[in-house]
């Protein structure tokens, strides 16, 4: 899957929910891997922030990305929107301290990447595969987020509150591709109880019953509404039930989950790449969806390349009697047993490493190793598979090598290995030569990598 942008720029226009201010932003087609910036251009020098979980300074309703002096708050509806849609690269221009509320939800910035469309590009996405159970707990507050390994990303959120209003609410999002009809447009929320205390924290300034849901599961004194009323700036109201007090009626009757769940969404997506896994929230928020995404984020950085998801119940793509229609190499220098993902630019092969390769006579008696020139004659064939796959007729065809360059091996293989061999070109094949980045691993680990060039010969 390539990489994706917006085919042409738009805009939203609002109120900031706690500056009150009125915001303007602009989002950007960005070129390959550069993944979700900000840029706060009503400031000298037009700082940019990139909207990563390292970036993030406050999670005190919303979440604030920060460097230095630099700060855009309530950005995790907006990035939300642009995960939901597959988009990797966008560059946010806004000329204030925040995001715009719009109407509390995602739904404004969904429909404007719908209208302005999506442009591929040319680099390959760069999935993070969640492969074992990652889970993080927060004893105070009782919040669980757990990922779970799945073929793609869905999500499943459950809430909690004290509120004879509120119950307790759970949301499912299957399918991303569902996100605009089930999730978009579900709205931000809060309590008439909390309302008073968030504006004397400097917060919520910009906050109306147009743009949050209102929940009044409390009675409160009439006095003490007029109070909220006149700190909002809003007209005074007068409130005898208990309920929702906006004058557009729930979308859903579970809004709030759902909308919890476009902040997982949109915290998540601060992992820096798109990730396949099920995320279960229990109790979210943002300050633990941080921590949750920081811990996800430490893995993917000291990652340099997963290794690939491996089943050996599954059917190869090529088994070794077609490898043999496309090499030349015979016993005992086969050293690829069967592909098992092959695409125009790169290829995953398997070597099961057993104690009767005949080089384990010499190489060592004693403490048998696996050579690494032959790691990387490995990776070479697999490159070979790769070339050859995809010419009319490949047995007229050999590939040898022109050079080799950056070689690391980082640990040894022995007998009862599977080496896992995943070999991409660099750059277009030209002129009959192939430049490849190989890696091999066992298990999870990178044992060998290696760059080299390769040239196609016909066959005399």
């Amino acid at each position: 899957m390539k990489q994706l942008t917006l085919k042409a720029p738009f805009s939203v226009r609002g109120k900031g929910l706690h500056s009150g201010m009125d915001i303007t932003a602009t989002f950007q087609p960005a070129p390959d891997n550069h993944g979700y910036k900000f840029k706060r251009i009503d400031l000298e020098g037009e700082p940019v922030v990139d909207a990563l979980a390292e970036n993030v300074v406050e999670t005190t309703r919303g979440t604030v990305l920060g460097k230095k002096d630099v700060k855009i708050s309530t950005v995790e509806h907006a990035l939300a929107a642009l995960y939901a849609a597959g988009i990797d690269n966008c560059m946010i221009e806004v000329n204030g301290p925040e995001m715009p509320i719009l109407d509390g939800s995602a739904i404004e910035y969904v429909e404007n990447i719908e209208r302005v469309g999506l442009e591929e590009q040319k680099e390959d996405k760069d999935f993070y595969i969640i492969k074992e159970k990652i889970s993080l707990r927060d004893e105070e507050s009782g919040s669980v987020l757990t990922f779970y390994p799945d073929d793609n990303f869905s999500v499943e959120v459950m809430v909690e509150y004290n509120s004879r209003i509120l119950p307790n609410q759970f949301a499912i999002l299957d399918d991303l591709a569902e996100f605009h009809q089930e999730v978009a447009s579900a709205r931000t929320f809060v309590f008439v109880r909390e309302i008073e205390q968030l504006l004397n924290h400097g917060l919520i300034k910009g906050g109306d019953i147009d743009n949050a849901i209102v929940i009044y599961d409390e009675p409160v004194s009439q006095e003490k509404i007029d109070n909220i009323c006149a700190l909002m700036g809003v007209p005074t109201m007068e409130v005898t039930n208990l309920g929702y007090i906006n004058p557009t009626p729930l979308k859903w009757d579970n809004e709030p989950a759902r909308h919890k769940l476009m902040d997982v969404i949109g915290d998540l997506s601060l992992i820096g790449r798109p990730v396949k896994g099920r995320v279960v929230a229990i109790r979210p928020g943002h300050t633990i969806n941080n921590k949750f995404t920081r811990m996800i984020r430490k893995e993917v950085r000291h990652t340099e390349i997963q290794s690939p998801y491996y089943n050996p119940n599954t059917e190869p793509v090529i088994d070794v009697n077609g490898i043999k229609k496309l090499l030349p190499h015979r016993y005992p220098f086969l050293l690829i047993d069967k592909i098992i993902d092959i695409d125009k630019k790169h290829c995953v092969a398997v070597k099961n490493v057993t104690v009767n390769e005949p080089f384990f006579q010499g190489h060592f008696p004693q403490e048998p190793v696996m050579p690494g020139v032959l790691q990387v004659e490995a990776m070479a064939q697999a490159a070979g598979v790769l070339v050859l796959n995809y010419l009319e007729e490949p047995e007229k065809y050999s590939t040898y090598f022109l050079k080799i360059d950056n070689v690391k091996f980082r640990q040894k293989v022995v007998p009862g290995n599977t080496l896992l061999l995943n070999v991409a070109l660099m750059t277009e094949i030209r002129r009959g030569c192939a430049v490849v980045k190989g890696y091999a691993f066992v298990g999870e680990k990178v044992v060998c990598e290696a760059e080299f060039m390769a040239q196609i010969i016909k066959n005399k």
